[in-house]
Order: C-alpha cells, then sequence, then structure tokens
C-alpha cells in the first residue's frame, strides 16, 4: 500500500486532541506551547475552542525531534517567514545535533561506568556493593566532563582486616 499523507486527509482545521495527536504531545504540552507563544494567535470557535492549522502542528513537530524550546521558537520563527536562509535552520540543526552527541556521549559513559560496576559486584548475600559505594563516594570527574562515578571497585581481601563494630539493637 502506498504511504498516505495524512495532512491531505485531515479535515483541517482541528481541535486541540487532533493536533495533539498529529504532533506527537500532550494537548496539556500544547497549551503551554500556546502560551509561550510559539505558535502565534490560534483561531478559536464561537464556543472559544481552539482551531489548529496544518502549519500548526507542522510547527510542533519540531519536538520530535529534541528541539528545545528555544530552539522551536526559531524554528517556528523560520517557518513563517518566507524570506528565510536555509543556512539559518541548518545552522539551528546543526546545534542541536552537536548537543545531541554530546549527550549521548555521556549517557554512553554513564553506561560504561555502570557495566564496569555490575561487572565488579559480587551480587551474593554480603552487604559490601560496590555500586552504592560508588555513589557514596564518587571518583572526580576527568577534565572537561560531566560528574560521573568512574572510580573502581575493590572488594576487601583477607589480608586487610574488618573491623568488627557491635550493631545498635
Amino acid at each position: 500500500m502506498a504511504d498516505v499523507d495524512i495532512d491531505q486527509l485531515t479535515r483541517w482545521p482541528v481541535n486541540i486532541g487532533k493536533a495533539a495527536e498529529l504532533s506527537g504531545i500532550s494537548p496539556k504540552m500544547l497549551r503551554h506551547y500556546e502560551a509561550l507563544g510559539l505558535l502565534g494567535d490560534v483561531v478559536r470557535t464561537d464556543s472559544n475552542y481552539r482551531q489548529y492549522s496544518l502549519a500548526d502542528v507542522h510547527s510542533l513537530r519540531s519536538r520530535d525531534m529534541g528541539f528545545g524550546l528555544d530552539a522551536i521558537a526559531e524554528l517556528v520563527s523560520l517557518w513563517h517567514n518566507r524570506k528565510r536562509s536555509s543556512a539559518s535552520v541548518k545552522r539551528i540543526t546543526q546545534k542541536h545535533l552537536d548537543e545531541l552527541a554530546q549527550r549521548i556521549e555521556a549517557l554512553q559513559a554513564m553506561q560504561r561506568t555502570l557495566a564496569g560496576l555490575m561487572n565488579v559486584c559480587p551480587g551474593d548475600g554480603r552487604p559490601d556493593c560496590p555500586i552504592l559505594d560508588d555513589l557514596a563516594h564518587p571518583s572526580q570527574p576527568p577534565e572537561g566532563s560531566q560528574k560521573s562515578g568512574t572510580k573502581l571497585y575493590k572488594p576487601a581481601t583477607s589480608a586487610a582486616p574488618r573491623r568488627n563494630t557491635p550493631r545498635p539493637h
């Protein structure tokens, strides 16, 4: 079956529920974006119901790509400006792409740290836990990076005697 353009099948304008569904956000978020001025003036019916245009829904779809509110506002402004330069849109997109790459690297670093801690955690009945130790006393992050506990766990050995501290009753 050929791809069907939902924009051509939809009767415009649409109510808030349909606009939210088509743009992939909640009606509450749609009202929030409207309050921030990202959509301009939204037409209302005689009964005061919001009516969203195809352009409004297209403006909201930028959120699907994870753009922040400032970038969305700038993209919406460019969307409505027919004299815009595609270089401006590309600049905003490149900045967002760079930010995503940084977030991905930070998440991968967290993943590596957690995997390392999982590998050294005995997961037995003893109370010693390298994961909790690292959360309580994270090592200093490398220069220029975000805080991330990367301390290696060294389990207690028989050569290092433990203090026998009585437990309160």
